[in-house]
């Protein structure tokens, strides 16, 4: 694991190429909410989107949204943009795209300014967590 620091960038392009990186190395972990109040992460690369009915038949429910920017703030301790499950006030289920496998990936640091770089698998690993086809390209 590093953190460095990452100066803003106006586009998923930009950011990437100020770290030297592909774009779908970028992971966004988002926070998802479930009809019952309880959330999940879900990590998403760069240039893609969470697939709703993806996601919500792995999760075997009828329903899932992103809370607002106030309950993921109050539910992680982290701002949109830089949630990260590493250190998380959270123990929740993640879900991670399996197109990140076998990749270093870049993430939220848990402040503005700062990317995470790990590797994908051992993230994974380490949080037990869920690998899956749960995205689809981003429309443009």
């Amino acid at each position: 694991m590093e953190i460095r620091e990452r100066p803003a960038a106006g586009s998923l392009v930009e950011a990437a190429e100020l770290l030297g990186i592909p774009p779908s190395g970028i992971v966004k972990t988002l926070v998802v909410k479930r009809s019952d109040d309880t959330f999940l992460f879900a990590l998403v690369p760069g240039g893609r989107s969470i697939s709703w009915p993806k996601l919500r038949a792995l999760v075997g429910v009828n329903k899932l949204r992103l809370p607002e920017p106030e309950l993921a703030l109050a539910a992680t301790g982290y701002e949109r943009g830089t949630i990260v499950p590493i250190g998380s006030t959270t123990d929740w289920p993640i879900y991670a795209d399996e197109s990140i496998v076998g990749q270093r990936i870049a993430m939220g640091a848990g402040a503005h300014g700062y990317s995470l770089f790990v590797d994908a698998d051992d993230l994974i690993a380490a949080y037990g967590a869920t690998v899956a086809d749960i995205s689809v390209p981003e429309d443009r």
